[in-house]
C-alpha cells in the first residue's frame, strides 16, 4: 500500500500536548487531507459499513458524507483511489495491514472473510461518542442508531456548516435531563447515557488514561457504568481507545464462533480479526446495512 506521508496532525494549545479526547474536541483542529491517494489496501465501503461509525452515509453518486470531531468530510473510493477529504490517522491507513493480517491464525472461515473483505481497517475515532454511540446501540438497529446519534448532534451539538453538528461534549450531555434524552428517542438507554457523560464530566471515569491501561483493567473501569456490558466495552477499547486486543461479541460473532467448534487464539490484532468475521457474518446474512446490534 502506498502510504500517505501526511499524517493527521493536531494543533495544541500552550503548555503541552493535548489528551486525545481534547485533540478531538478542539475547534482549532486541522487534519492534512490529500485530495487524491492510492490505496490498495483499503476498502472504504467495508470500513464504513462494517458497525463500527454511525455518522456516515453514502449518497447515490457513490461519495461518503459524514462528521468527524468537528469537520464534515466527503470521501469516495474508486478502484484503488481515495479522494475526497482523505485523513489518514482516522482511516488507519498508517497502519500495515498485511503485517496486521499476518497474525491472525489459519482459521479458514477467518481467511475466508479477509479474502472477501480485503481492506476493511479499524478506525481511529474518539472515545466519547464512540462510547456514547454504543450505549445508544443496545437491542438497535444501525439504522435506528444513525437516527439517535443525529439527533444528540442536532439538538445538543455545535453547528458546522451546511446543517452539520458535532457530536455533544460529555459536559453538554452530563446538563441535559433524563427527559430531553428520551425526546432523541434512547428510551431505557437515556439514564445509562446520562450517568455515562456525568462519569466522564466530573472525571470519575478518564476516557483518555484508558489507552495507558491494560486491556483488563480498562475493560473492568467502562465495566463500571450502567448500561455497558463486555461487548460495549470491548467496542470502545476496540474503535477509540487502541485496544487491537478487544473483541467484542455479539449474537453475530458467537454463531461464527460456534461454527468454528473449537476455541481459537485470534493473536494480538483480535479486534481486527473480529471486525472481518463479524461483517462476513452480516453480509451472508443480508442484513449488512440494518442489523441489529443486540449484545
Amino acid at each position: 500500500m502506498a502510504v500517505p506521508q501526511m499524517p493527521t496532525k493536531w494543533i495544541t494549545p500552550p503548555g503541552g500536548q493535548a489528551d486525545l479526547t481534547s485533540r478531538f474536541n478542539m475547534i482549532a483542529f486541522v487534519s492534512e487531507m490529500t485530495g487524491r491517494i492510492n490505496v490498495a489496501d483499503f476498502q472504504l465501503a467495508a470500513t464504513l459499513e462494517c458497525g463500527q461509525a454511525f455518522r456516515w452515509r453514502r449518497e447515490a453518486d457513490g461519495w461518503y458524507v459524514g462528521v468527524v470531531a468537528r469537520q464534515r468530510m466527503r470521501v469516495r473510493q474508486v478502484g484503488d483511489v481515495l479522494e475526497g477529504d482523505v485523513d489518514c490517522h482516522y482511516f488507519a491507513l498508517d497502519r500495515s495491514l498485511r503485517k496486521i493480517v499476518a497474525t491472525f491464525p489459519p482459521e479458514p472461515a477467518l481467511q475466508a472473510a479477509v479474502r472477501r473483505h480485503w481492506g476493511l481497517r479499524v478506525l481511529r475515532q474518539e472515545p466519547w461518542e464512540t462510547l456514547a454511540s454504543f450505549i445508544a446501540s443496545s437491542s438497535k438497529q444501525i439504522t435506528q442508531i444513525r437516527h439517535i446519534v443525529e439527533l444528540l448532534a442536532q439538538r445538543f451539538g455545535d453547528p458546522l456548516w451546511n446543517g452539520a453538528c458535532c457530536f455533544p461534549s460529555a459536559s453538554t450531555i452530563a446538563r441535559t435531563t433524563e427527559k430531553e434524552l428520551r425526546a432523541c428517542k434512547l428510551g431505557f438507554r437515556a439514564p445509562y447515557l446520562l450517568a455515562a457523560a456525568r462519569a466522564v464530566d466530573s472525571g470519575r471515569l478518564d476516557l483518555d488514561g484508558l489507552r495507558r491501561m491494560e486491556l483488563a483493567r480498562a475493560r473492568e473501569e467502562l465495566l463500571k457504568l450502567d448500561g455497558v456490558g463486555e461487548k460495549i466495552a470491548d467496542c470502545v477499547l476496540l474503535f477509540s481507545c487502541g485496544h487491537d486486543a478487544a473483541f467484542p461479541v455479539d449474537v453475530w460473532m458467537k454463531r461464527a464462533l460456534h461454527r468454528m467448534k473449537r476455541r481459537v487464539d485470534f493473536g494480538p490484532y483480535a479486534g481486527w480479526a473480529q471486525q472481518y468475521l463479524f461483517h462476513a457474518e452480516r453480509v451472508a446474512s443480508g442484513r449488512a446495512s440494518g442489523h441489529n446490534l443486540a449484545s
